[in-house]
């Protein structure tokens, strides 16, 4: 009977083990995501699943193009993933569906969209600690252009999207 319990235990340990791991793992390091609709369609499909790290922007701050997920700024129990176009204190500014930053001439690359972008906004001055957010598939991406607060917060961007993961696996860029 002694053995039994001895043998119990070692599973009970190696449970709370795994369990402590996976919860640290899932809240400070990893964050597990899928993907509700086509606004970063082709990079990333309805119903993918993705990884992001929670500790990329620990140092260094978020980068134009990169794919975030942060807390949707109009109703912070949402998430949401898209690409950052506008860095702080930028204006960002779209004519006919190109995205041009301080009043360049030269717009900002888009080959990463599936189609040709439509449609004028802005401009957006972006306030510092802020960022201004895109969707790939910006005909169909509910994003900074249409949300009641358009920027997103530095505290408010959870991770960088790395790695989708189901189906199949691609690095995320």
């Amino acid at each position: 009977m002694k053995r039994f319990w001895e043998e119990l235990w070692e599973y009970v340990k190696m449970i709370l083990i795994v369990v402590v791991v996976v919860l640290i793992v899932n809240n400070f390091l990893l964050i597990n995501a899928k993907i509700p609709s086509e606004s970063m369609e082709d990079t990333i499909m309805t119903g993918d699943r993705i990884f992001g790290n929670r500790l990329a922007y620990l140092f260094s701050d978020p980068q134009r193009y990169d794919i975030v997920i942060f807390k949707y700024p109009d109703d912070e129990t949402q998430l949401y993933i898209k690409r950052v176009i506008g860095l702080p204190g930028e204006t960002v500014e779209i004519r006919d569906g190109k995205v041009y930053i301080d009043g360049s001439e030269t717009p900002l690359d888009d080959s990463f969209t599936p189609e040709t972008p439509v449609g004028n906004y802005g401009p957006y001055t972006v306030p510092e600690g802020c960022y201004f957010m895109l969707g790939d598939n910006r005909n169909y991406s509910k994003d900074s252009r249409f949300w009641q607060n358009p920027y997103v917060e530095k505290e408010k961007i959870l991770g960088k999207a790395m790695l989708k993961y189901f189906p199949g696996f691609k690095l995320l860029k």
